[in-house]
């Protein structure tokens, strides 16, 4: 699996876990909360790696709509490759079973491909040191929200607790 498509499952997972994890008294009908903690946890994402990686103004004016692009495409094919193949229910024949593989195998290069298709692109508004930087920032936040979402023992946090 590559490191961008597994970063990117483990910050879909965090913020899923996030968004499902909100104290109860803090909802509010519509889902409105639950946009509101996505939408701090793209903005907590964006100032991390603004931090991480020092960008001109010119080149922000180019990355950012860029990165954009990436990650919205990168959503998209995860989001077609969810409940693709899930487990081995005992109910499935042996190519149901290969066919799952061969949908997992095809998304995961689908992703590939992207990766490599903007690794190409972000290295014509940033350097190729800022592009591993990027990458090892991504790395970073998503290590940074699972711990914040695994609470100081490694256990889930509990609804609530933890929120400032």
């Amino acid at each position: 699996m590559s490191t961008l498509s597994f970063v990117f499952r483990f910050l879909s997972l965090a913020a899923l876990l996030l968004v499902l994890t909100p104290s109860a008294h803090a909802q509010s009908p519509g889902g409105a909360r639950r946009g509101e903690r996505l939408a701090q946890l793209e903005n907590a994402k964006i100032a991390f790696i603004t931090n991480r990686v020092t960008l001109t103004q010119d080149q922000a004016q180019k990355f950012w709509p860029l990165y954009n692009e990436f990650v919205d495409k990168r959503r998209q094919l995860n989001r077609g490759n969810r409940g693709i193949f899930r487990g081995v229910p005992d109910g499935m024949t042996d190519q149901q079973i290969r066919d799952g593989f061969a949908q997992t195998f095809n998304k995961r290069q689908q992703e590939l491909n992207l990766e490599k298709e903007y690794f190409e692109k972000f290295q014509k508004v940033i350097s190729l040191r800022q592009v591993a930087q990027l990458f090892a920032a991504e790395r970073d936040f998503t290590k940074e929200v699972i711990k914040r979402v695994a609470g100081p023992n490694g256990q889930p946090v509990q609804a609530g607790a933890g929120e400032e």
